[in-house]
């Protein structure tokens, strides 16, 4: 079982040069960059923040098949100080959703498959519902109900929730699995504004190579 060093948590939602200013006061002591999956919505900044600070790896799910200096699965471990989150397989929003749940502070990061009140849209992106549901309820929802919840967005303001809280009053995930793929069938969402440029760009962890980048083929 692998395991590598962090000194952060995951879920630092401010503009790179912010996190730059953090990593040279050594605020923030730099070692990896955590990402949950690949974002339709938004560009990672992994990539510009490794272009800024030195020495610095960004960390993916190997079943993401994107770019990253380390690709991980379930059942590895990442270590920060003495600690350790815990990498769960969560797919379903796509195919390489993780969660990090340390199980020290009782907290879980589940990225864009649970949401407060919500979940990952499923209809892009290799997404399955019947898939989503079965990471949610098997994997995140079975993890004790005191453990607090992280996840990658919320659009009305609020940060944190719980496992217990989800459990009963996600209106999504309270619904048994075949209403549940039904609800997320006919959500009718809007296509992602950013989704031609983001995917493609974290695919190679937030940075596009030009041509002049390329290497020349033999």
């Amino acid at each position: 079982m692998s395991s590598w060093s962090i000194n952060w948590s995951l879920s630092l939602n401010m503009p790179v040069r912010k996190l730059v200013f953090l990593f040279e006061k050594k605020i923030i002591k730099k070692k990896n960059l955590v990402n949950t999956h690949v974002h339709a919505d938004h560009i990672t900044g992994s990539g510009r923040l490794k272009q800024f600070v030195p020495n610095i790896k960004s960390i993916i799910s190997e079943a993401s098949k994107a770019k990253a200096d380390i690709h991980i699965k379930e059942g590895e471990k990442i270590q920060f100080g003495n600690e350790f989150l815990h990498v769960l397989a969560t797919p379903g929003h796509t195919n390489g959703c993780l969660t990090y749940v340390s199980h020290t502070a009782k907290i879980a990061f589940t990225g864009d498959a649970l949401l407060i009140r919500g979940c990952g849209r499923t209809d892009f992106q290799q997404g399955s519902s019947e898939t989503l549901y079965d990471s949610i309820h098997n994997k995140i929802l079975a993890l004790p109900d005191e453990y607090s919840v992280f996840p990658g967005h919320d659009y009305v303001g609020r940060t944190s929730s719980s496992i217990g809280e989800e459990k009963r009053f996600n209106p999504r995930l309270t619904q048994k699995k075949a209403e549940f793929v039904e609800t997320m069938k006919n959500l009718n969402l809007v296509y992602p504004r950013l989704m031609d440029v983001a995917v493609p760009a974290n695919m190679v962890c937030g940075i596009q190579e030009t041509d002049a980048d390329k290497k020349p083929e033999n």
